[in-house]
C-alpha cells in the first residue's frame, strides 16, 4: 500500500469505524503515549532494562503500527499529504548530508 493509499483508508475507518476523529491535541497526545510504548519496547529488548513478566508478549510491529496510525490521523486532520511530504524531506537530507555521513569518522 502506498502512503497516499494508507492515508485514505486511515481517513475511511475514522470516519465509518472510530465515528470522528480526536481533536489535533487530542492525537498528538496520544501519538506521544504510542511512541513512549514503542520506546518502552526498544529499551527492553535493545537496551539494558529487562522486561517484566507483563511485557514478554508485546509485539513492537503493532506499536510501531500505532505510532504510523496516529501520525497518519494527525497529517489527514491538517492537511498533510505525506507523500509529497517525505519527498521533500528526503530531498532536504540528500542536499544537507550529501558528504557529512561519508565524512563522519564516527560511522566508519
Amino acid at each position: 500500500m502506498t502512503i497516499s493509499e494508507a492515508q485514505s483508508l486511515v481517513d475511511n475507518w475514522i470516519k465509518t469505524t472510530g465515528v470522528r476523529y480526536f481533536n489535533e491535541l487530542t492525537n498528538t497526545a496520544i501519538l506521544m503515549e504510542e511512541v513512549g510504548e514503542v520506546a518502552r519496547i526498544m529499551s527492553r529488548k535493545y537496551g539494558e532494562q529487562s522486561f517484566k513478566e507483563s511485557d514478554k508478549k508485546v509485539d513492537l510491529g503493532d506499536e510501531m503500527a500505532d505510532v504510523l496510525f496516529v501520525l497518519i490521523c494527525l497529517a489527514n486532520q491538517t492537511g498533510i499529504d505525506l507523500t509529497t511530504a517525505l519527498e521533500k524531506n528526503l530531498e532536504k537530507k540528500s542536499i544537507r548530508d550529501a558528504e557529512r555521513h561519508k565524512n563522519n569518522e564516527k560511522l566508519k
